[in-house]
C-alpha cells in the first residue's frame, strides 16, 4: 500500500512545491552555531520575505510582543502572520526553536503572569487572545521544524497555534496548497475555558495540503482540524500525534479527497471526530469522490480515508472542553457524527472505555438549516454510507456500560446503507450495538435503510455520555447504573522527550546556499 501512497505523495510535491524562483534569498532570524542572522524577529523576516524565499529561524524562545490581524480580519490578531505565497519558515530544531505565546519567564511558561492575552477588543469585550504562526489566504506556504505554544483565546477568533486559514467564516476556500511538517504545537496553561488554547494545528477553507511528522496537545476543542474545506480539502494527515484535548482530531464539513494515515490519536476524551455541522459552512461533511470519481485506497467511491492509524486510550475528561467539542463521548476512539461516505480501514482500536467506533447523527441548532433536516429549530445531520472495514479491536467498551464495545451505529432517519465487514476482537466476538452488526450490515451498496430498532438504547448512552438531551431542560438519559468519568481537574502534560518529537535530519534540505547551511543548494526535501 505505500508504494501507491508514493505516486500521490509525488503528485503533491508537484502541487504544494512554490514556483521556482530566479533567486530565492534566505533571511535568518536569531543565531546557529554562533552565526548570526539579519533578523532579531521572526515577524520582521517574514515581512522582508517575497514570494519563493526561505526564513530560517535559529533555535531559541520567541516570544510576541504584538499582534499583527490580516486586513479586514482586525479580531484575528497573530503573533506571526504571513499573507506572501510561496514562503518557507523553517525552524533549525523542532523542540529548541520555540514560537512562544507568553510575554515573559521561561520557554513556554504555565504562570499566568506570565500569559499574553493580545490586544484589546475595540468593542470592550475584553483581549482577543492570540493566534500562533498565522498563514492567511497564502498559497504554498510551508512551515517546519519548529513548536508553537500558549497563544490563548479570548474575544476574537484566536487561541490557535498554527493556523492555514482560507478565508474563516466566508463560506468559501480561499487558499490551495500547504506543507507542514516536524512541528509541535501545544500549551501549559489552563485557567479557564475563556482564555483556553483552541486548536493545535488548524487549517480551514483550504484545498491541498499535506503534515507529516506532527505532534499537538491540550486543547479544549481539537489538537488537529481541517474544515470548511467542502469536498475540495484535497489534504493528507501523515504521522500525526495527538493528546491530552477534548478532540484529538475534529473536522467540520470536511470532505472529498482527504486522508489520515499512520498517526496515533491518545489520552484525549474523543480520539478522532469528523461532523457535519451547521457552521463553518457549507455542511455537510461528505466524503465522497468529487465528480463520482474512485478512491486509489479504497477502490469505492468514497474518497476520505482513516487508514494505518493508533487510536487508544482515550478515556481522559480531564483536559480543557468547550462548546460542541465537549460533548464528545468520553471513551470512544472515533466519532463519525453526521458524516457520510468515509472509510475506515485497517486501523487498530484499543483501551478505549466506552466504544472504540461509533456512527451517530449529529444534532444541531439552525434556521436555516443547511444540508440537514429542518425539525422545528434543530437541524438534523444524518449519517449514512460510512464503511467500517479491517479493523483490529482491543479491550474496548471496559466502562461497562450497556452497548459499550467495539462500533456502535445508529440512524436518525432513513439513508444509505453503512457497512462493516472485516473487523475482528482480539479477545473474542466483535461486539456491536445493534448486535451482529456485521452480519446485518455487510456491504455498502447504497440501498436505504431504516434505523435499526435495537439502536434506541445505544443511542441513549451516547447522549448519557455526552451529556446531552434532545428535549429543551430535560436531564440526559442515563440509566441508574451508567457510570462514564467526569471531569476533577485539568491537567496539563508536557511534551514528550525531544527523542520522540524528532527535528528534521537535515535543517538545510531544498534551502540555497547561505551562512548557516554553506556550499550548493542543498538535496531537495520532499513530502512524503
Amino acid at each position: 500500500m505505500r508504494r501507491r501512497y508514493a505516486v500521490i505523495a509525488f503528485i503533491a510535491f508537484s502541487v504544494l512545491s512554490p514556483a521556482p524562483a530566479m533567486a530565492a534569498r534566505v533571511l535568518r532570524v536569531g543565531s546557529y552555531h554562533g552565526v548570526r542572522g539579519q533578523f532579531r524577529t521572526i515577524q520582521a523576516a517574514v515581512n522582508a520575505a517575497k514570494p519563493g524565499d526561505w526564513v530560517l529561524v535559529g533555535p531559541g524562545d520567541y516570544k510576541t510582543s504584538s499582534g499583527r490581524a490580516p486586513a479586514g480580519k482586525a479580531d484575528t490578531p497573530a503573533g506571526i502572520l504571513i499573507t506572501t505565497a510561496h514562503v518557507h519558515l523553517r525552524g533549525m530544531d523542532r523542540n529548541r526553536t520555540v514560537i512562544d505565546g507568553t510575554k515573559s519567564g521561561p520557554k513556554c511558561s504555565s504562570s499566568e503572569s506570565d500569559q499574553n492575552l493580545g490586544p484589546s477588543d475595540p468593542g470592550g469585550k475584553g483581549p482577543l487572545g492570540l493566534n500562533g504562526v498565522l498563514v492567511y489566504k497564502a498559497n504554498d506556504v510551508w512551515v517546519q521544524n519548529l513548536t508553537a505554544c500558549n497563544f490563548l483565546h479570548g474575544a476574537g477568533s484566536t487561541g490557535n497555534e498554527l493556523w492555514w486559514n482560507g478565508g474563516d467564516g466566508s463560506g468559501q476556500v480561499g487558499g490551495w496548497g500547504f506543507y507542514g511538517s516536524n512541528l509541535n504545537a501545544t500549551t501549559t496553561y489552563f485557567k479557564d475555558e475563556a482564555t483556553a488554547a483552541q486548536y493545535g494545528i488548524f487549517s480551514s477553507n483550504w484545498s491541498g495540503g499535506t503534515w507529516d511528522n506532527t505532534y499537538a496537545s491540550n486543547f479544549n476543542d481539537s489538537d488537529y482540524y481541517i474544515g470548511a474545506c467542502q469536498q475540495v480539502c484535497n489534504q493528507t494527515v501523515n504521522h500525526a500525534w495527538a493528546q491530552y484535548s477534548a478532540l484529538g482530531y475534529s473536522g467540520s464539513n470536511s470532505g472529498g479527497q482527504l486522508v489520515v494515515e499512520n498517526s496515533q490519536f491518545d489520552h484525549n476524551q474523543d480520539g478522532f471526530d469528523t461532523n457535519s455541522q451547521n457552521g463553518d459552512n457549507p455542511p455537510p461533511q461528505d466524503g465522497a469522490c468529487p465528480n463520482g470519481g474512485t478512491s486509489q485506497i479504497t477502490h469505492t467511491h468514497s474518497c476520505w480515508v482513516f487508514v494505518h492509524n493508533y487510536v487508544h486510550d482515550n478515556n481522559n475528561p480531564n483536559i480543557p472542553s468547550a462548546g460542541s467539542a465537549a460533548a464528545g463521548p468520553v471513551g470512544t476512539g472515533m466519532s463519525l457524527s453526521g458524516a457520510r461516505n468515509d472509510t475506515v480501514m485497517g486501523n487498530r482500536f484499543v483501551n478505549n472505555g466506552a466504544w472504540g467506533v461509533i456512527i451517530v447523527p449529529y444534532p444541531d441548532s439552525g434556521d436555516p438549516c443547511t444540508g440537514g433536516t429542518q425539525s422545528g429549530a434543530a437541524c438534523l445531520y444524518n449519517d449514512y454510507g460510512d464503511a467500517v472495514l479491517n479493523n483490529t479491536f482491543t479491550n474496548n467498551g471496559s466502562f461497562g456500560n450497556p452497548t459499550n464495545g467495539d462500533i456502535g451505529w445508529v440512524s436518525g432517519e432513513p439513508g444509505p446503507t453503512p457497512c462493516f465487514a472485516g473487523n475482528t476482537d482480539t479477545g473474542g466476538p466483535l461486539t456491536s450495538a445493534p448486535p451482529n452488526i456485521e452480519q446485518k450490515y455487510p456491504t455498502c451498496d447504497g440501498h436505504t435503510v431504516p434505523t435499526d430498532p435495537q439502536s434506541a438504547q445505544f443511542t441513549a448512552e451516547v447522549l448519557c455520555d455526552s451529556q446531552i438531551s434532545l428535549a429543551a431542560g430535560a436531564q440526559p438519559p442515563c440509566g441508574p447504573n451508567d457510570r462514564y468519568p467526569r471531569r476533577d481537574h485539568v491537567g496539563m502534560p508536557g511534551l514528550p522527550p525531544a527523542k520522540q518529537l524528532p527535528t528534521m535530519k537535515n535543517a538545510c534540505a531544498g534551502v540555497p546556499g547561505n551562512p548557516w547551511c554553506p556550499g550548493k543548494k542543498q538535496k531537495k526535501h520532499r513530502p512524503r
